[in-house]
């Protein structure tokens, strides 16, 4: 293990599993770290891998991270994050590998590494836990949830919203998308029946969907990456139709896929699947490797020793496709492969030792690269943070296993928004391979075990109001527009938060909560009348204590098999649907970042209620986005994916297309809601990981949802879209789960409108997508659309054109239809004039 490392819409219809779309189709048949400094890292406990272990440069002896003990804590170090407590460095473990039977974890070898984390002085780590205790007494804790684990014997939390829970849910046949490449358990199925791991990479075969003739430049309305090619497949001739598939050691950025030939045997092959590996690696204990490709081998040569103990074949593929083989023996001796067909090489009975396979786009320079990695693989990973001023800092990093690991540097894939944030020495690591992914652009090859990123302009002075984006101040309001604000406050004030509230829905109470939170601070802050909403502030909080009391319509439970809170709707028989999959872990950064963010607002209109609900608001904030990795209760991180630089919506439903995400607005209000709540609470490090977040958020936002005329990581025929609609890892559909039309898909990228939306929101993109779709002149313009959809479109329009904005708000005989209800007129007038939108006087 690595040290002390960190390792919504408007009134939508709950939604199916899969969107109002073109399913994928399908090929060949398929069927269908995150360490604090408190963290008692646990052992990687797979058959044939050993433990790694780790030491400092400093002087302090190697520490066995099986055992449990932490390493190295904050007070080691002065001033940086947990991730620096101890020196950094990528962890080894010892050449010879023990047997599945005879481990030996005598030995501790240094580990090396190729860069080194920095941190200034006056940094704040942003992985500090919330807490790690006992959850408020009024959730009772349930042991019979509608998924029943599948193949995992892990007590501890288990990331339900990561990228490998295909391997868990379902038929555990859905794919896993490491980027670049997809694994899946080939099950029997495909063109060779096989039962070994399936390992696909593709860079033609897309398949489009029709035109959107709406659409200025008529894009395509989807596109989907074929599954279940098996370019390679790595199994062996044990493995039939009684063969299981355990997930082992499942973490934030890795777990291991393990291959028996039945349930309970000791022959096994244990894939490491890590996010951007560099090689599909499988270690096989006792079993005869068969390496297969439905596509076909075209032809493949034994390519002598990249090094001593390494064995390396060339394979090109009938679709003209290099991949390097690359097997290293326990014994040492050559494993002598035979190719018997045109889709089966097999290898030696009773083997074990590492197979690994890697695509080779570059040629002969690619090839030395891949060779001199060979051998090495990636383990499991790990992210360290920290925030000085307005820069945040953030590291990725890989544990790694393998032959000579101490002396060998890995090599791993980074994704477009890692390459631009990339500081200049993990830039002077990259390499010349890259390989197209899935839906992320083209993933880009670096060596060596530590990344470093930079985000430059965190949006630290963000609050409560509005800041014009290009001169970072609120705009002075003046009386007339005050008044304006306060006039339409009164027909807004005069309604029940209370009865708005008590809903059967998380997500719409809570929308509901943070509706008039942000209402009374209007009124109270902006409008300067805090009299005015003294009444609807009470009974705000009376409608929160509902929740926090766990009377509301369909309690909150904790579920002790997967190990969070979530709504007991579809509990004994109920829809696995309810609440938009809420049981299941769907979109829980949505529901419960619109709860943070009422409470944040409240307790700082009256910091004396903070203490009675403190507890319970940072439960939601430890379910959907935990800096701890040692909570007994909840998973690290569970939404916000730190590799993928965003959230994944998707919880615990099989899907064919892995995670997705419709809303990359509420998920950076999630992000914005703890940057608040942290604030609120005093608690540094919360704030500036919400900070943190958003800085990348914005980058990532810009790269891969939100699609300006030059964006390079979409297809061209895809751009003129302007949003991604639904962000699959597989493909990308613009729609949502509740309906197509353009102000949907647009909007569920819009709302919430809130201070963050203009950090978010590049002025350059609003502009592009205002004037191609809902401009006057467009074919959707925003005056003719009907219902709450309009008033989120003029919301936005105050990014570009606050005035236009305004006007549109304050016009006489307002038609509050037009008003999303997850907000109030109030508070579009005041987001307008926030902008320098109101009038002069």
């Amino acid at each position: 293990m690595l040290p002390n490392l960190i390792p919504g819409g408007l009134n939508r219809p709950k939604h199916n599993v899969k969107p109002i779309a073109t399913p994928s189709p399908a090929y060949s048949k398929p069927k269908p770290g995150y360490w604090s400094p408190e963290h008692k890292l646990p052992a990687v406990h797979t058959i044939g891998i050993p433990k790694p272990t780790i030491s400092s440069t400093t002087g302090r002896p190697s520490e066995t991270v099986g055992h449990g003990k932490p390493v190295g804590t904050a007070s080691d170090t002065v001033g940086v994050s947990s991730a620096s407590a101890v020196e950094p460095t990528p962890v080894s473990v010892a050449d010879e590998k023990p047997s599945a039977t005879h481990q030996d974890h005598t030995k501790a070898p240094i580990a090396t590494a190729s860069s080194s984390i920095t941190a200034m002085s006056n940094a704040q780590d942003v992985f500090q836990p919330v807490a790690t205790g006992p959850i408020p007494r009024t959730i009772s804790a349930r042991d019979d949830h509608p998924v029943p684990k599948k193949g995992i014997k892990s007590e501890v939390p288990i990331e339900t919203n990561k990228f490998y829970s295909g391997l868990f849910l379902g038929t555990q046949t859905n794919a896993t998308f490491t980027h670049p490449y997809e694994l899946a358990w080939a099950k029997g199925t495909g063109n060779l029946a096989s039962w070994g791991m399936g390992i696909t990479h593709v860079e033609g075969g897309v398949a489009k969907g029709p035109k959107n003739e709406k659409i200025p430049g008529h894009p395509v309305s989807f596109y989907v990456n074929p599954i279940g090619i098996q370019s390679i497949i790595l199994g062996a001739t044990e493995l039939r139709n009684s063969t299981v598939l355990d997930t082992e050691n499942p973490l934030p950025f890795s777990a291991n896929a393990v291959l028996r030939p039945k349930d309970g045997a000791n022959e096994s092959i244990t894939f490491p699947v890590v996010q951007g590996m560099g090689y599909v690696s499988g270690v096989y204990s006792d079993l005869q490797p068969v390496i297969q490709s439905s596509v076909h081998y075209k032809k493949v040569v034994s390519a002598g020793s990249p090094r001593h103990g390494i064995f390396k074949y060339i394979i090109t593929l009938e679709d003209n496709a290099t991949w390097l083989l690359y097997l290293t023996p326990d014994d040492g001796k050559n494993p002598d492969l035979k190719l018997e067909s045109s889709t089966d090489l097999r290898g030696p009975r009773g083997w074990s030792g590492t197979i690994q396979v890697a695509k080779n786009p570059a040629g002969r320079s690619g090839e030395k690269l891949y060779d001199n990695s060979a051998g090495v693989f990636a383990l499991e990973g790990a992210v360290a943070g920290n925030v000085s001023n307005k820069t945040g800092t953030y590291n990725l990093m890989w544990a790694k296993a393998g032959k000579d690991a101490q002396n060998i540097p890995l090599i791993m894939f980074a994704l477009p928004h890692h390459v631009e944030s990339f500081d200049r020495s993990t830039q002077g690591r990259m390499t010349n391979i890259t390989l197209r992914t899935t839906t992320k652009g083209n993933a880009t090859a670096v060596i060596g075990e530590i990344w470093t990123m930079t985000e430059p302009d965190l949006p630290i002075d963000l609050g409560l109001e509005t800041r014009s984006l290009s001169t970072g101040r609120i705009s002075a309001i003046s009386q007339g527009a005050r008044q304006v604000i306060l006039d339409a406050a009164r027909k807004d004030l005069n309604n029940s938060v209370s009865k708005e509230s008590d809903l059967n829905s998380m997500y719409f109470s809570g929308k509901a909560l943070s509706k008039y939170a942000i209402l009374v601070h209007t009124v109270s802050k902006i409008g300067g009348d805090p009299h005015l909403a003294s009444s609807t502030l009470q009974d705000l909080k009376h409608a929160f204590s509902r929740f926090v009391n766990n009377t509301q319509q369909f309690p909150l439970v904790y579920d002790n098999v997967w190990k969070g809170v979530v709504s007991s709707a579809s509990y004994d028989g109920g829809d696995v649907g309810a609440d938009f999959g809420n049981t299941l872990y769907n979109d829980h950064h949505f529901h419960y970042g619109y709860f943070i963010h009422a409470a944040a607002v409240i307790g700082q209109l009256d910091p004396a209620w903070v203490k009675h609900n403190k507890d319970w608001v940072n439960m939601l904030v430890r379910d959907a986005g935990n800096a701890a990795g040692n909570d007994p209760y909840f998973p690290f991180s569970r939404g916000f994916d730190w590799f993928h630089g965003h959230s994944w919506a998707k919880g615990l439903f099989e899907s064919f297309d892995g995670k997705d995400q419709e809303s990359s607005s509420e998920d950076t209000m999630f992000a914005y809601a703890i940057k608040l709540w942290g604030k609120t609470v005093g608690d540094a490090s919360m704030e500036a990981r919400g900070n943190l977040m958003l800085g990348i958020l914005r980058r990532t936002l810009h790269n891969y949802f939100l699609l300006e005329s030059d964006n390079k990581n979409h297809p061209a025929d895809f751009i003129a879209n302007k949003v991604t609609g639904i962000l699959f890892e597989n493909k990308v559909d613009h729609t949502t789960y509740f309906g197509g039309n353009l102000e949907y898909v647009h909007g569920i990228h819009m709302l919430p409108l809130l201070p963050a939306s203009v950090y978010a929101r590049r002025p350059k993109f609003v502009k592009e997508e205002w004037n191609a779709l809902f401009a006057h002149n467009a074919t959707t313009p925003a005056e003719k659309v009907e219902g709450g959809w309009k008033g989120v479109l003029y919301s936005n329009l105050a990014l570009i054109d606050p005035k236009a904005s305004w006007d549109f708000f304050a016009q006489r005989n307002f038609n509050y239809t037009w008003i999303d209800g997850g907000t109030t007129r109030t508070y579009s007038l005041a987001f307008a004039a926030g902008l320098g939108g109101g009038p002069s006087s």
